[in-house]
């Protein structure tokens, strides 16, 4: 059934039937209108999943409530609050004129058509809860389609806002910002924003803010491949700082508590235990004997002068995530298509230049790290460059132990299924065998001595 048929269907339902909207036979989903809905970067949100997070919500007293349910579709949320508890205060926000003119006509609440990133009120509520849209706004892939004046209005109205930012991030920020003192914020959102390095500012922002709980559900609660999580804000001032941490490990039956902080201030988000920090423990990190660069971008080949879509005497292929392997480099297929002179290799990227551990960026959550011997140029990954004397022959062992198994336990253990980017940040922190201590220590002593020259 096409969108308008749906639409005009659904209206002709509501004006010849009596619409219970409490009984079992209700239904209305978004999912009905999913080849348009794509843009807005919504979907229905499973009712038992609703349903556990209003028990996380740590509410005790449903009564009485100012209850705002952003980007709300078709009410999954406030539906099942008023059907058990009608004596509260129920307002939906909602972008979508389709949606809303249904939803304005079936629902007992008020219902405000807006763009919710850009709602204007003085409003404060008690409970702020929703599924916020998921996608990065102007981008190819999981796009929400806004125009370049709508994105920079996000822009300015936000103070999270970094690099290529989730839509959901805004939803977070923005849902904290109405809350009154005590109020809480329950979404269902993607858990990237525990670890990517693009939501540093919102981490801080939630750390300042008041208390967060975190509810990792993993994979497979909505069709999307994405990992989700229910993030639980009790904004008060006094409570800066706690972080509670918590896993579903059986369809919400099953609830394992992992560690509470109270000095979070807004550092990626790991799952650490005994296990790990006994890993960690006494080691240098990545950090210490090396320094972390990304790769040149994309745009900067395509607008070179000299790069060549084919290969000519005295050029190199520009490599990229494919020609990645554990402890290898293939450097014999051009899966780029582009080819540099060896010669220009530094115009892209002055380490390229020299000998260096080259690190998977996007592969499936596991560290692949190889050393770059032959100096090439790439458009992809994460780069290693020592700030140490290291010989090819250490930084091949330092490669080896990055492939380890150990490793990737670790790795896994620490960020599950989160994303399957590592990110320069994860590196950073990530332990090197003991044995190495002996770098950081010499470091430390000649920067010293340089100090004292000084």
């Amino acid at each position: 059934m096409r969108v308008g048929e749906f639409h005009s269907e659904t209206l002709r339902y509501m004006s010849e039937t009596n619409l219970n909207i409490c009984s079992a036979s209700f239904s209305l989903r978004l999912e009905s209108f999913l080849n348009e809905w794509k843009e807005f970067g919504a979907v229905s949100t499973p009712r038992e999943v609703v349903r556990f997070m209003l028990r996380v919500s740590g509410i005790e007293k449903w009564e009485g409530l100012s209850i705002l349910e952003p980007g709300c579709g078709f009410y999954d949320f406030s539906r099942e609050i008023y059907c058990e508890h009608p004596n509260n205060s129920f307002t939906g926000v909602e972008i979508n004129p389709k949606v809303y003119e249904i939803i304005s006509r079936v629902f007992p609440f008020r219902t405000v058509l807006a763009d919710f990133l850009l709602w204007e009120t003085d409003e404060r509520f008690d409970l702020v809860i929703g599924n916020p849209p998921y996608g990065i706004p102007g981008t190819k892939r999981y796009p929400i389609r806004v125009s370049k004046e709508v994105k920079e209005k996000y822009k300015m109205l936000s103070e999270t806002w970094k690099g290529k930012y989730n839509v959901y991030g805004l939803f977070i920020e923005k849902g904290v910002k109405l809350l009154r003192e005590g109020g809480k914020l329950v979404y269902i959102v993607p858990c990237t924003f525990m670890i990517l390095d693009e939501f540093s500012k919102l981490r801080e922002f939630l750390s300042k803010a008041g208390k967060l709980e975190i509810y990792y559900l993993g994979k497979n609660v909505f069709e999307k491949n994405v990992t989700v999580c229910v993030i639980v804000v009790t904004k008060d001032p006094k409570l800066r700082g706690a972080l509670e941490l918590y896993e579903d490990k059986n369809d919400f039956t099953d609830i394992v508590f992992w560690y509470k902080k109270t000095n979070f201030k807004g550092e990626i988000i790991r799952f650490e235990n005994e296990e790990t920090r006994k890993f960690e423990e006494g080691k240098p990190k990545i950090e210490d004997l090396f320094e972390l660069h990304f790769a040149a971008r994309s745009i900067e080949y395509y607008n070179h002068p000299k790069v060549s879509k084919v290969p000519k005497p005295g050029y190199i292929c520009v490599l990229k995530g494919d020609n990645l392997h554990s402890n290898w480099i293939d450097y014999e297929n051009c899966y780029t298509g582009l080819w540099v002179p060896k010669s220009s290799v530094g115009e892209f990227r002055w380490f390229y230049e020299i000998p260096h551990i080259v690190v998977g960026h996007t592969k499936g959550g596991r560290v692949v790290a190889a050393v770059d011997e032959k100096c090439y140029a790439w458009r992809e990954e994460i780069h290693l460059i020592p700030k140490v004397p290291l010989g090819i022959d250490e930084m091949k062992k330092i490669a080896e132990y990055l492939n380890s198994e150990e490793v990737q336990w670790y790795v896994k253990t620490l960020y599950k299924d989160i994303t399957p980017h590592i990110t320069i940040t994860q590196l950073k922190l990530l332990p090197l065998p003991r044995e190495y201590n002996r770098y950081v220590r010499k470091r430390t002593i000649l920067e010293y001595i340089k100090g004292v020259e000084v």
